[in-house]
């Protein structure tokens, strides 16, 4: 099965979000995708203060677009919007599309409180684990940016079936971060025996350099800082042979936890 992810540099000019969002769609279809993820923050991306005044419902706009992208091109959409949040605040969330309709949603769990950055300020925290869903006969699973940097986070996901863990970020450029991001893809694809497509923003603060890992942990292929479709093959041949070497789901023995309740059988 193919997969592809779109790195944009997105920005604040929403008319041209939404053009890149049909160019990537049509893009997508063309190379016989499947599925196509959508960098976070797809909708809107502007300085970090504002976020809250540019939210949308989840029958808004930039969402009936992707529902509507999703039928014509016979394509599985997975993208980051802000969503209205309680006290002026906004959800960061994934939303994925899937034959004109929203099929699920993901509200970022992990705020990127570090690096002098504080985006609970202005981010309303999400409370469920990430959502897993059916592409082709293909489980995905989704998880926004600085929820990499947690393990917990593609664990959860993992118990849960996910084969293929999907990456929305707007992961921010500095010292020692491109190979932070390759690292920590390739470590969570590696010890939960899936791959891991990761779409980025590109340009401006933005690392760009979206990728795809595979389950042991090996950079299948990688964009590097200009806007651009990914392409990547999905092989469930892969998975079983490398889950059968390394049966690590199997063997571990500690249970992921969220809200004082197991990861296992969770709400989405």
């Amino acid at each position: 099965m193919k997969i592809a992810a779109y790195q944009m540099a997105g920005g604040n000019d929403y008319a041209r979000n939404l053009r890149i969002c049909r160019h990537s769609a049509s893009l997508a279809a063309q190379a016989d995708a499947k599925l196509l993820l959508l960098p976070e923050a797809a909708m809107f991306l502007r300085a970090q203060e504002s976020e809250a005044t540019m939210t949308q419902s989840l029958d808004g706009e930039f969402v009936s677009l992707l529902a509507d992208l999703s039928r014509e091109y016979g394509l599985t959409i997975v993208a980051g919007m802000f969503e209205p949040a309680p006290q002026e605040r906004a959800f960061n969330t994934a939303v994925v599309l899937q034959a004109g309709r929203l099929l699920g949603t993901y509200r970022k769990l992990h705020l990127y409180d570090a690096f002098a950055v504080q985006e609970s300020k202005r981010i309303a925290q999400g409370e469920d684990l990430p959502p897993v869903f059916d592409c082709e006969g293909i489980t995905f699973g989704v998880m926004t940016c600085y929820d990499l940097r947690f393990p917990e986070t593609a664990r959860a996901l993992a118990e849960q079936g996910a084969d293929v863990i999907l990456l929305p970020a707007a992961w921010f450029a500095g010292a020692d971060k491109e190979y932070h991001w390759q690292l920590l893809c390739a470590a969570r694809a590696l010890e939960n025996g899936v791959y891991v497509l990761g779409a980025d923003m590109c340009g401006g603060n933005r690392i760009g350099h979206s990728l795809f890992v595979d389950a042991l942990g090996m950079v299948r292929t990688q964009l590097g800082q200009e806007e651009g479709l990914l392409c990547a093959e999905v092989d469930k041949a892969h998975l079983a042979a490398v889950r059968e070497r390394l049966p690590m789901l199997k063997q571990r023995r500690f249970a992921i936890a969220i809200n004082g309740g197991s990861a296992a059988g969770a709400g989405h």
